[in-house]
């Protein structure tokens, strides 16, 4: 049995997570608010390096790091909890033995909450680059920079970087999406995930073998989250500016528009609750 500490412990995902985890593994919590579980949990900031002191009694063997700022945030508040914040979380664990991080990044990292954003492949893949102009998907970009800085450091490292899917309630999942409308966050209302698959994502990574090395892997289901084709809702949006050849191929109608096939192969991980459409 291993020693896991979920940061954002008391968040949507973090509290599912930790409740999970707790059946199979000693789960420490830290988070602003007590998440409310019968778990060892320390109240603070993960960004404050004397508030991680409070952890120096336990022996952590790997970390879910979820805490952050999200989407729509002002570009400084991104940079310095989601940047700043996980250099001090990842030093404080490093100096203390902790070789095995899970980091909760997010598929807005390659830049998609502005209307001006075209992808530079289709299905996205794993490692886009960061095309980001409002400062949340540049937080994340550079979060998962600072894990290969890190790592470069310490080769001993295994490190995770789940771009992560918008994620619902598995009670209150939207309906799926038709064509519309092009507006910011467009990718985000057609790439969802119940939260109970996301939970599964993430522990998933944690108990995976551990494998020196950084790895960035989309975290969604295979299909889009659409009641109609992908292709006329992304050329509904962009024209011709982007090649959706990919979804107009037999058997790919309503593929993901992110490749999801390393989080497959390296996890195991195929979201269990898919879209529902009519016909």
């Amino acid at each position: 049995m291993s020693t896991i500490m979920i940061t954002g412990a008391s968040g949507f995902i973090g509290k599912a997570l930790a409740s999970d985890m707790a059946a199979r593994h000693d789960v420490v919590c830290i988070s602003r608010r007590n998440p409310g579980l019968a778990l060892p949990w320390v109240r603070g900031e993960f960004s404050h390096y004397e508030d991680l002191r409070q952890l120096d009694r336990y022996h952590i063997d790997a970390v879910v790091h979820l805490a952050a700022v999200t989407g729509g945030c002002q570009e400084r508040d991104g940079i310095l909890v989601n940047v700043e914040g996980t250099r001090c979380l990842m030093k404080y664990l490093m100096e203390h033995g902790c070789r095995k991080f899970v980091m909760a990044s997010s598929i807005a990292a390659v830049g998609f909450q502005s209307t001006r954003f075209r992808p530079l492949r289709l299905p996205i893949p794993d490692e886009h680059p960061c095309l980001d102009r409002d400062g949340y998907g540049l937080s994340k970009f550079l979060m998962e920079e600072i894990t290969k800085y890190y790592q470069r450091q310490d080769e001993t490292l295994d490190v995770i970087n789940l771009r992560l899917s918008s994620v619902a309630p598995d009670e209150r999942i939207p309906a799926p999406a038709g064509v519309r409308p092009l507006g910011e966050w467009c990718l985000g209302s057609i790439t969802l995930m119940a939260l109970s698959d996301a939970v599964r994502a993430f522990a998933l990574a944690a108990e995976a073998p551990y494998k020196p090395g950084v790895r960035i892997m989309n975290a969604t289901g295979p299909l889009a989250w659409v009641a109609e084709p992908v292709a006329p809702i992304l050329r509904n949006w962009w024209g011709d500016g982007v090649d959706v050849s990919y979804f107009e191929q037999p058997g790919h109608e309503y593929d993901s528009v992110y490749d999801v096939s390393s989080i497959q192969a390296e996890l195991g991980f195929v979201a269990a609750r898919l879209p529902q459409r009519l016909g």
